[in-house]
């Protein structure tokens, strides 16, 4: 029992080591490396309670997250200026291109150009700021001019409030359209709904932009991993193909060629032995064919022809064996008896034609 406590106390010291290195910066310290290495684990631990993930000291990280927040204050300060600003250049740009146009009335034009005189008041002032940007020491002022010397053009007091108050309308309106231009640019279905439903949504515009940013900040995280991946199984599957090729053609060679032989005899000897019997079976249906042709009968009396037939060839033979020799005893004779014969064979010729012409007579005689 003790010796399973303490091999649990050890397993959960171990993963509270690796606990601590995770919130440490990325380093690559096992289990193994832990427990040969008891004194840099007592270091680490100490250490993990003055560092973040990120390396940087406690007090120092807590300085930084101030910094990050006065500098996101000064951003959204900032912006809110940059975009009244922008908004009240172009509202004098359009004054500009309506003085061209009739229908002004006198009472925009009088705005108009109080906003105008307060516009150059104002960027004349920033160009006169005595404060140095990076030093912070003080200058000599511009053309020897103050902010007090630019006081004077502006417009009157009762112009200015009026302005002031119609400024802040304009502004609101103009922030309003535009809201509603992003809205319906960033949901078309929102086109056909009220303003009230538009500002609705346009409140929560922001935060569905921030997620939508957040989201597409982890799918680019997300993209770019998984490029490293197929860069990785890009440059690995080549080398397995390339080891499953060897891998075949060994199997090829080892195994295929060897048994190949092997079985090119099998396939002829089993090609030679259907021959042999497709053979026996042609010469089985012939004779087959034959004894269904020829009976015993039939082949006795075929016996009984043969027989008349080798008779009929013996006395053939001894007629022309007899001819033969009464042919050589001509020969003897020489070339006077030759001529007898031929005397004799056109005698007997004359003689059967006088006897066919006898025979033409006596029937023409009837």
């Amino acid at each position: 029992m003790a010796g399973t406590s303490l091999v649990s106390a050890s397993s959960e010291y171990s993963d509270t080591l690796l606990q601590v290195c995770s919130r440490l910066p990325p380093c690559q310290v096992t289990e193994e490396d832990l427990s040969q290495n008891p004194q840099f684990t007592k270091l680490l631990l100490e250490v993990s309670q003055h560092m973040d993930e990120s390396g940087l000291s406690v007090s120092l990280r807590k300085e930084l997250d101030e910094a990050e927040e006065k500098l996101r204050l000064q951003k959204k300060a900032w912006l809110r200026s940059e975009v009244v600003d922008r908004l009240i250049h172009e509202m004098l740009l359009e004054y500009r291109v309506k003085l061209r146009e009739p229908g002004l009335t006198s009472e925009d034009q009088k705005f108009y150009e109080s906003l105008e005189q307060c516009s150059l008041v104002s960027e004349c002032s920033r160009m006169l700021d005595p404060t140095g940007p990076v030093t912070g020491e003080d200058r000599p002022p511009l053309l020897g001019l103050k902010t007090q010397d630019l006081k004077g053009y502006l417009p009157g007091k009762q112009d200015l409030l009026q302005m002031r108050d119609r400024l802040h309308r304009e502004i609101e309106e103009r922030l309003k359209r535009k809201c509603f231009s992003l809205l319906c640019f960033h949901q078309p279905e929102a086109n056909g709904d009220s303003e009230v439903l538009k500002a609705a949504k346009a409140s929560r515009l922001a935060a569905t932009l921030e997620d939508e940013k957040r989201r597409l900040c982890s799918e680019k995280e997300k993209h770019t991993e998984m490029m490293g991946l197929l860069e990785k199984q890009r440059s690995t599957y080549p080398q397995v193909l390339l080891r499953c090729l060897d891998l075949l053609r060994t199997l090829a060679v080892q195994f295929r060629l060897q048994s190949q032989s092997e079985t090119d005899r099998s396939s002829a000897q089993y090609l030679e032995t259907k021959c042999t019997a497709l053979f026996l079976k042609a010469r089985m249906e012939e004779l087959q064919v034959l004894t269904d042709t020829y009976t015993s009968e039939k082949v006795e009396v075929h016996g009984m022809i043969r027989d008349d037939l080798q008779r009929d060839i013996q006395v053939l033979e001894q007629d022309v064996q007899s001819c033969r020799q009464i042919l050589n005893t001509y020969e003897i004779l020489g070339p006077e008896f030759e001529e007898l014969v031929k005397e004799y064979t056109r005698l007997k010729q004359e003689l059967q034609y006088n006897k066919w012409a006898l025979k033409e007579l006596g029937k023409s005689s009837f």
